[in-house]
C-alpha cells in the first residue's frame, strides 16, 4: 500500500527494500523518483502537457480518427477525421481521403472530401482540396488547388439555416407579386421625392 510519507523518502542507493519490492508497484516507484523523465511522462499521461500530435509519412490510417489535441498529418488517412475543438494541419506530404470536422484546418497537402471547420480553413501554397468547404472564414493562397463549393456561414448561424431561407424566398416572390397595374402606381411615388 502506498503511503505519502514513503513517497517523500528518497530510495536507498543500491536497490534497498523500497526498490526490491515491498508491495509497491513500479508506477509508485517512478513517482517517488525526482527524475525529470518520470515527471514529464506522468504529466503527459494526465494530459497536462498538450503539444501537437504528429502522424508520420509512413503511417496509413483507415477508419475513424478522433481526438482532443491538435494534430499534424504527414501520412495517409482514409475515412473520417473529427477534431471539433482542435486544429488539424495536413502537412506537405499528407494525403487525406476523408470527411473532416475540426475547429481549424491548415492544408499544405492533398485532401479529398468535405471539410467542415467551426473557425477557419486555410488552404496554403501547393495545398489541394477536392470537396466542399464549410467554414466562417476561408483563405486560399495563390498556387493552391481547390475544386468544390464554399459555404461561409456566420459563427452563430446554424448549418443549413441560410440556404433554406434563401430557397424559400425565391419561390414566394413571384407568387406574392401584385398585378402589373398595381406595380406602376408605386414606382412614380418612390422616384419623385429624390
Amino acid at each position: 500500500m502506498w503511503k505519502r510519507d514513503d513517497a517523500v523518502k528518497p530510495a536507498p542507493p543500491g536497490g534497498g527494500p523500497a526498490a526490491a519490492g515491498t508491495g509497491q508497484s513500479a508506477q509508485n516507484n517512478l513517482n517517488t523518483s525526482p527524475a525529470p523523465e518520470a515527471v514529464r511522462s506522468s504529466d503527459q499521461a494526465r494530459g497536462m502537457e498538450k503539444g501537437p500530435v504528429n502522424i508520420g509519412k509512413s503511417v496509413v490510417i483507415k477508419g475513424e480518427l478522433t481526438g482532443s489535441e491538435d494534430l499534424t498529418i504527414e501520412g495517409h488517412v482514409e475515412g473520417k477525421i473529427e477534431l471539433r475543438q482542435n486544429v488539424l494541419t495536413i502537412g506537405p506530404n499528407g494525403r487525406i481521403k476523408a470527411q473532416v470536422f475540426a475547429k481549424s484546418v491548415v492544408n499544405l497537402g492533398e485532401e479529398t472530401g468535405n471539410v467542415t471547420a467551426s473557425e477557419k480553413v486555410d488552404l496554403r501554397d501547393n495545398g489541394s482540396v477536392d470537396g466542399d468547404i464549410a467554414a466562417p472564414r476561408v483563405a486560399i493562397a495563390e498556387g493552391a488547388h481547390f475544386r468544390g463549393s464554399i459555404d461561409m456561414q456566420r459563427a452563430g448561424a446554424k448549418p443549413g439555416e441560410a440556404p433554406k431561407a434563401a430557397e424559400g424566398a425565391k419561390p414566394a416572390a413571384p407568387a406574392a407579386a401584385p398585378p402589373p397595374a398595381q406595380q406602376t402606381a408605386p414606382a412614380p411615388a418612390t422616384a419623385g421625392p429624390r
